[in-house]
């Protein structure tokens, strides 16, 4: 099948905010992430979900790292899961996070979650049953590569955000060198999704963006950004996007455009050696402006 360039097509929008709106008229975004030692990634990934726009953002996490977690920022909202023991999420909380997820217009799956076994086998009983759209990254990306045949039958939209070993590890092959090629290899994973509902972001320069049958290249970023942290900000960005009513396809590319942006602005005024990832989140206001 041949892929329709549409890299030279106008950016998506969001829709001017109504006089008279509310923070629920801007999503509600779930997050499961999260383990000790990892909590900063899914703190980066709430903060970069509020300051793009989303209305409500919760970050289900270990019980034992809630309060750490809940201290990063003062305007998203904690869900505890499991024993107070308990430094990952396992198998045992998919009916938990599950029922809770049922507000959720948007859910992001994958930082920080470590890669403990019980852990992959709750990322494939969520991806079974969420009917939301999801934002799988990371370690959530890493357990669907030990049991692929998920991918071919998702409960609702996906949006996978792989970076180049995420990538090899789902598929077995390295990304391409020429972004053309990559963007075929992107939309052979698409292609898995029986339903034809799973948009691919393969991260790194150039960024390829593809539902399988039309592909973008992004042109924003820096190597600033070749540090931890950096992808579960766009984790967070195209989970909020999506919340706000974007689809899975127009999140994506506004939201890689974005996170770039926000790079390449953080990098003229700190230097690219000196940034860190949420360097990103203070920069995402003057680059949706």
């Amino acid at each position: 099948m041949s892929l329709e360039d549409l890299t030279s097509s106008p950016l998506p929008q969001l829709a001017p905010r109504a006089a008279d709106s509310h923070k629920g008229d801007y999503g509600r975004v779930l997050i499961v992430g999260g383990s000790r030692g990892m909590a900063g990634a899914v703190g980066l990934a709430g903060r970069a979900a509020l300051r793009s726009g989303a209305g409500l953002v919760t970050l289900a996490v270990p019980r034992s790292i809630q309060a750490t977690v809940a201290g990063f920022e003062p305007s998203m909202m904690t869900f505890a899961v499991g024993g107070s023991t308990e430094d990952v999420l396992r198998q045992e909380a998919v009916d938990e996070i599950v029922t809770f997820a049922q507000q959720a217009t948007a859910l992001a799956i994958g930082p920080g979650l470590g890669g403990d076994p019980s852990t992959a086998r709750l990322v494939h009983g969520l991806y079974h049953r969420l009917l939301q759209p999801v934002v799988l990254d990371a370690d959530g990306l890493n357990a669907a590569a030990q049991h692929p045949d998920i991918l071919a039958h998702p409960a609702g939209p996906r949006i996978l955000t792989p970076h180049p070993g995420e990538f090899a590890r789902l598929t077995g092959e390295r990304p391409a060198d020429r972004p053309a090629q990559r963007a075929e290899q992107a939309a052979a994973l698409c292609r898995r999704d029986a339903a034809g509902g799973t948009v691919v972001v393969l991260k790194g320069h150039r960024t390829v963006v593809t539902d399988g049958q039309r592909y973008v290249v992004n042109g924003t970023g820096n190597p600033g950004m070749a540090t931890g942290g950096t992808g579960d900000c766009l984790t967070g960005i195209i989970a909020a996007l999506v919340g706000q009513g974007l689809s899975c396809w127009d999140a994506a590319r506004l939201g890689v455009y974005a996170h770039g942006l926000a790079g390449d602005l953080a990098a003229a005024e700190l230097g690219e050696i000196s940034m860190i990832a949420s360097d990103l989140t203070n920069y995402l206001s003057t680059a949706f402006q």
